[in-house]
């Protein structure tokens, strides 16, 4: 039976998430990656507490507690920073087919770590993935809209999304979706404070509209749609999550031609579908339920 609930929440993720990538790619000419990510943390932070405590949630049981640090540390702090930097040379769409491949790789972990089973198909997956992955490089290179550091930064990010999103999955057994989301959101903004100097510096010399973008940054792709996912993810596996992914480079190619007037090449694209096409491979096999110990917080 379909939890109505988390599929609305899915959708305000995909959506959110999916409007980040333009506007990160809006508003990184202003500002450089540390501090455009510590911005976004901050604001998203503030947000985030200020709930918690009108709910009263308190803290985490002790056993949500490593997975919140390495998802904070991983996926709020390291993602952010290295998408940021990957797209100031790769454009909005290119990243997020890149980034895409990220589902895969949470397969991979949650198969491992999480003991969530290992589809048939995963491996022959992975393997049109990431060659989708390799040309979209070989095309951004050759038509210069994308480097390759970008392609690497953009990948890099996509495994450090990965590994937060299964280390995520243990913790909210021990505590909710809004502690999880909060405290990680901390945690990674706490981590990027030694990037403090560029942000005040950035903010100073930013247009109005870039700064607004950071804010909105942290305050709905951040404190919104991690929650939503986080509230969504404690009610299913880790890998049927990183699936419904799939929509997001579809609309950020969308959103990037409406608002930023930027679209990949077409063997950037080609490679993209490749590595959707990957994603969905992986995703034919019957994969097991998950037990009820899985999906409970306590």
């Amino acid at each position: 039976m379909v939890d109505r609930r988390a599929l609305a929440a899915v959708v305000v993720t995909a959506v959110l998430w999916a409007s980040s990538f333009v506007v990160i790619r809006d508003a990184g000419p202003h500002f450089r990656p540390g501090a455009l990510a510590e911005g976004r943390l901050l604001s998203g932070a503030v947000a985030l507490v200020a709930i918690l405590l009108l709910r009263r949630e308190g803290l985490p049981g002790r056993g949500a507690w490593p997975g919140i640090t390495c998802s904070g540390l991983l996926w709020f702090g390291a993602y952010m920073v290295m998408l940021n930097w990957g797209e100031e040379q790769v454009d909005a769409g290119t990243a997020a087919l890149l980034v895409n491949v990220g589902p895969i790789l949470i397969a991979l972990l949650g198969g491992w770590l999480l003991k969530e089973g290992f589809p048939p198909r995963l491996m022959a997956g992975l393997a049109v993935s990431f060659a989708g992955a390799a040309v979209v490089a070989f095309a951004g290179a050759g038509d210069g809209h994308s480097t390759l550091l970008g392609i690497l930064l953009c990948l890099f990010a996509a495994i450090t999304y990965a590994a937060g999103v299964v280390a995520q999955k243990p913790a909210l057994r021990h505590g909710s979706a809004l502690q999880v989301t909060t405290f990680g959101c901390v945690i990674g903004a706490v981590a990027t404070l030694p990037f403090t100097g560029q942000l005040i510096a950035d903010v100073r010399d930013a247009p109005l509209g870039s700064t607004l973008g950071m804010v909105y940054l942290g305050l709905f792709p951040t404190a919104l749609a991690f929650y939503t996912w986080a509230y969504a993810l404690s009610r299913t596996t880790a890998g049927r999550m990183g699936a419904t992914s799939y929509a997001v480079p579809a609309l950020v190619v969308l959103m990037s031609w409406l608002f930023l007037d930027e679209v990949p090449g077409p063997f950037a694209l080609l490679g993209g579908l490749l590595c959707l096409t990957g994603v969905a491979v992986s995703r034919t096999g019957k994969r097991p339920e998950p037990a009820p110990a899985a999906i409970e917080r306590g």
